[in-house]
């Protein structure tokens, strides 16, 4: 268990308090959440806030056991396995619980989890041909607009929802327009070995 796997699973822990903040009873509970006045038409329920800074701790987490795994070469199969674990656990159930409480539309998790299923069952069978599926730029960008997107709309879209302007909405859309278009990509880099029974070992950028 090295660093970057801990660090790892430290977002995986964090994933899961971000899940039961945003699940959890408080007004069954008898519990009162305090509540933020912004410009006397916005009402903020500061739990979103929480969750919105843990979410961003979280998502640099994911950068630092890639970079130091990397950079004193730590690299693992766990390492690989738990990482690639630890992102879905972050972004699909919050995805789908904001979708549930109506802050985002349902179409944008069900594009993203099928997006995700699509392209890990192409790796998975590329892999057991031999070739190694890097990360495209496409893929990266999605990420980016998507995490953004979240963090956004977690912290009500301010300030841009002063200037009525839907920036957290329409960064959730072209990261689910970017999901659709890499997952083509995807699919077009690697179907001659989807289709091809023979086992070929391949590496490629």
């Amino acid at each position: 268990m090295n660093l970057p796997n801990k660090i790892t699973l430290s977002r995986i822990i964090l994933s899961i308090v971000i899940i039961v903040l945003l699940l959890f009873p408080f007004d069954s509970a008898g519990i009162t959440v305090p509540k933020l006045f912004v410009n006397e038409s916005i009402v903020i329920d500061i739990t979103y806030i929480i969750v919105a800074i843990l979410f961003i701790i979280a998502s640099v987490t994911d950068f630092f056991d890639g970079y130091l795994a990397r950079k004193y070469n730590l690299v693992t199969d766990f390492g690989k396995m738990i990482d690639a674990i630890a992102d879905k656990i972050l972004v699909n159930p919050v995805l789908i619980i904001l979708a549930a409480k109506g802050f985002i539309s349902p179409i944008i998790p069900v594009v993203i989890v099928a997006r995700d299923s699509f392209v890990n069952s192409v790796k998975m069978l590329a892999g057991s041909k031999g070739k190694v599926v890097s990360a495209i730029k496409l893929g990266k960008l999605k990420t980016a607009c998507l995490m953004v997107g979240i963090v956004l709309t977690l912290f009500y879209n301010l300030p841009f929802e002063l200037y009525n302007l839907r920036v957290a909405d329409a960064l959730l859309i072209v990261a689910c327009v970017l999901s659709i278009i890499s997952a083509v990509e995807y699919y077009n880099m690697n179907k001659k070995f989807i289709f091809n029974e023979k086992t070929e070992k391949i590496e490629v950028e």
